[in-house]
């Protein structure tokens, strides 16, 4: 048999390694506490599964939703004007995704040709390049640095790489890094775009999960955004839909339009059930999102400390559901410590290469679990020895 060359760019590596080392565990009856992948476990307000049962309870629903229903388009909208003080047409500046991971995916395929340029952060989520791979796209890494606190410097972008680019990829709050852009950031970002005629796709699925007391708005409130780009958001995280694959592409007309002609030929739209669960979500009473970001916060704490506790030292996030740690001194990768880590301890996360060359020398942990069970987590690494005698 032969398969397709694009292929060859994908592999599963360290993570089937590591899900293996975790079932092996498993079947023997040890404990692992995953802290790896970034799965939700806060269920959503009894609001939006009331209105999702009453939809599903309906035989009509169950026929191809193939557009978005006004009535959704017209929510979202609401939802943006209210909670981001940003105006947009239900008709032109929204189209559903089956969770923005899909968008994420698919959405180069309408913008780029085999062998454009697409600028993608480094260390990211690693759709964001994934799906400019699909396409047949080269990359371009522009670098997330620590002493830059983790925030894109276009000034490293070379112009030649610049006039080439077709279209980049940013995401604030920040997926691994937990990083938080300024309104300056935003700024420079549109007057880079429109200086080298570049779309930008800004994934804001955390703008939610901000602690301490912080803010966070919208890309598209800035002037110029919707010229040069589109925003993707989401409501896996911010109202416990993860698995019903909820979300949004919004601004500018053009990208939006191609974006709904590209998922005219590849599905038949989203779930009428999950359509009146998401007018539900963003309609309805807010207080649960407020709910959920404390239960971050608080589930922040109690890993930060307990591990800062026992001898790993953790910066406390700013914002989203992970923490993005450096590895103990002493370890050759942030792989290898991932292996060792899960040998000895039973806690699983994610090394930071997984994320991008820049990820080296990371790992991210996933706040996906209650405070008691990261409170474990700490206890078991230090039990583990794992910390001691690196040096």
């Amino acid at each position: 048999m032969q398969f397709a060359e694009r292929m060859n760019r994908f592999g599963e590596g360290i993570f089937s390694k590591l899900l293996e080392m975790k079932r092996q565990k498993e079947e023997k009856g040890e404990p692992v506490i995953d802290l790896g992948v970034g799965a939700p476990n806060i269920p959503p307000a009894k609001h939006i599964t009331e209105a999702l049962c009453q939809a599903a309870a309906d035989p009509k629903n169950y026929i191809y939703a193939i557009n978005d229903q006004r009535e959704l388009l017209e929510a979202v909208a609401q939802w943006y004007d209210r909670r981001y003080g940003v105006t947009l047409d239900p008709a032109t500046e929204i189209c559903s995704l089956l969770g923005s991971q899909e968008g994420l995916a698919h959405i180069a395929l309408s913008i780029v040709d085999e062998g454009d340029v697409v600028l993608v952060p480094d260390p990211c989520y690693p759709v964001f390049a994934d799906g400019p791979l699909l396409a047949g796209a080269n990359l371009f890494y522009m670098s997330q640095k620590k002493e830059n606190g983790y925030i894109i410097d276009f000034n490293d972008i070379p112009e030649d790489i610049a006039k080439k680019a077709k279209f980049l990829i940013v995401s604030y709050p920040n997926n691994p890094t937990t990083a938080l852009a300024t309104d300056s950031f935003y700024e420079k970002l549109i007057e880079f775009a429109v200086k080298y005629n570049i779309i930008v796709l800004h994934d804001n699925a955390y703008s939610e999960l901000v602690f301490d007391g912080r803010e966070c708005g919208s890309f598209l409130k800035f002037p110029g955004a919707r010229e040069v780009g589109v925003e993707f958001n989401s409501l896996s995280k911010t109202y416990g839909l993860a698995g019903a694959r909820i979300g949004f592409c919004l601004g500018n007309k053009e990208v939006v339009s191609r974006m709904k002609t590209l998922k005219s030929n590849m599905d038949y739209g989203m779930f009428l059930p999950l359509q009146k669960a998401a007018i539900a979500a963003i309609g309805g009473d807010q207080s649960c999102v407020t709910e959920t970001r404390r239960a971050y916060e608080r589930r922040r704490d109690a890993l930060c400390d307990g591990m800062s506790q026992v001898g790993w030292k953790m910066e406390k996030p700013e914002a989203t559901m992970f923490v993005w740690a450096e590895i103990p001194e002493g370890f050759a990768s942030c792989a290898s410590f991932a292996v060792e880590l899960l040998e000895k301890s039973g806690v699983l996360v994610t090394p930071g290469s997984a994320f991008g060359p820049s990820g080296e020398g990371y790992v991210r942990l996933a706040l996906v679990q209650d405070e008691d069970v990261l409170a474990q987590a700490a206890k078991m690494v230090e039990k583990s020895g794992i910390l001691r005698n690196r040096s």
